[in-house]
This record gives structure tokens, sequence and C-alpha cells, in this order.
């Protein structure tokens, strides 16, 4: 049997209940009354709230003349992102920020949390990098639709020439389905190969090993972090580009 993380325990032992209410609700009886909340769940929520509170003491210790460290480290942060979407998408690429910039910090926050005693990563499961992936392809999706309309979205999913477009269209659909599947995967495979050898070498060598796979899975964390901002900014200026 699975052991269940402390935290897990905690959140199910408070909302334990009303999760299972609510997944009986809506027909998803959970497998597990008890304890409906499995650990990847528990480890998001933990990002979300650490989010939350980062979110707080950067807001109540903003400052002009005398900004502190943490406020420095966002204000990089910051920086980053919008040239990234200044170089990607171009005119009009910082109203962007905001959404790309929210990938990034929760994914890195999810990578390096299995890095903690007693936590674990939530992206080595594939439910959830689908679920940020799915929040990717919603997002650029929507973006295009308000730019360009629904019948202008859909002629933009067509290609050049309408004499294609029995060809194109449903290549493009099925493209756009497949940049969910390859958005999930990779941050999964990444994130679990890299947990599990983590465990598997550091286990028969506990000495110098882990510390270099622990090194490893940083540079990782923040690399596929990176990626899934970067992806999703090549396919918001693919749906928002003007044909010319």
């Amino acid at each position: 049997m699975h052991h269940e993380l402390w935290f897990t325990a905690l959140l199910n032992k408070l909302l334990g209940g009303v999760v299972s209410a609510g997944l009986v609700l809506i027909g998803l009886p959970p497998t597990a009354a008890a304890h409906p909340i499995p650990d990847y769940v528990a480890m998001e929520v933990l990002v979300i709230l650490i989010l939350l509170v980062g979110a707080l003491m950067l807001r109540r210790k903003l400052s002009v003349e005398n900004p502190g460290k943490f406020q420095h480290v966002m204000e990089v942060v910051v920086e980053f992102v919008q040239s990234l979407t200044d170089e990607i998408i171009g005119h009009g690429g910082r109203r962007y920020v905001a959404m790309i910039g929210t990938f990034g910090i929760f994914i890195v926050l999810c990578n390096l949390l299995g890095l903690v005693p007693t936590l674990e990563t939530p992206t080595a499961n594939i439910q959830v990098t689908l679920g940020c992936a799915v929040a990717a392809f919603l997002y650029y999706n929507f973006q295009g639709l308000r730019q360009h309309g629904v019948v202008g979205y859909l002629k933009h999913l067509c290609g050049p020439m309408m004499a294609i477009a029995i060809i194109m269209f449903p290549i493009e659909v099925v493209g756009n389905l497949g940049r969910m599947l390859s958005l999930s995967v990779r941050l999964y495979a990444n994130m679990m190969v890299g947990e599990l050898l983590e465990k598997v070498f550091g286990g028969l060598v506990p000495v110098v090993v882990p510390v270099a796979f622990m090194a490893l899975h940083v540079f990782v964390s923040f690399l596929q972090a990176y990626v899934f901002m970067l992806l999703p900014a090549v396919y918001i200026s693919l749906a928002v580009a003007e044909e010319h």
C-alpha cells in the first residue's frame, strides 16, 4: 500500500469528507472514501499555498525606494518573462506575461518540491502535467479566438489558401491536440525519470551520488519550467499571428 504523505493526510483529514461528497455528486465515487485526495493533488495544493503566501508577502513589502531581496528576485523573473514574450510573440506579447510567468513559477516549484524531505514532485505524475498542458491548450486557443473571432480562427487553421483547407484543417487540429501530449509527456518523463534515478542510485551509494543527482534535479527542474514557458509562448504567437 502506498504510504500517504503527511500533508496529504492533513488535507484528507480537513477536506476528505467534502471532496468525497463532491466526487459522488458528480458521479465519480472515490476509490478510498476516507482518503480521496491523492499525494500529487496535495502537492499541487501546497504549491498554490506557497504562491499565495509569497504573493501576499511581496505585495505587503513592495517598495520603490527600498526594495527587498524578494522583490529584486521577482523583478528579475518578470523581466525575464517579458523579454521572452517580446522575442517570441512580438508586439502585444506582454499581455500574456502573467499566464506564461505563472506557468513557469508553478512548474518550477512543483519540480523542486521533491527535494524537500517528506514531500514529492507532483510533476512526476502524468495527471499533473496533462492538467498543465490542457490549461495551456485552452489558453492559447482562447487567445486565438479572441484575436480573430470564431470564423477568422477557423480560417487561420485552414492554411494560406482555401483550396487546400480540406487537407490543412484536419492536420492543424491533430497537430494542436498533439501539443498537449508533447507538453505533458515531456515534463512528466523528465521529472519521473530524474526522481527514479535519484532514489535508485541514492540508495546504492548514499554518500556523494545523491548530491550530484539533486544538482541534476535542480537543473532539469528549471530547464523544464523554461520549456513549458517557451512552447506556450510559441503556440500563442502562432494563434494570434495576423496573415499578411
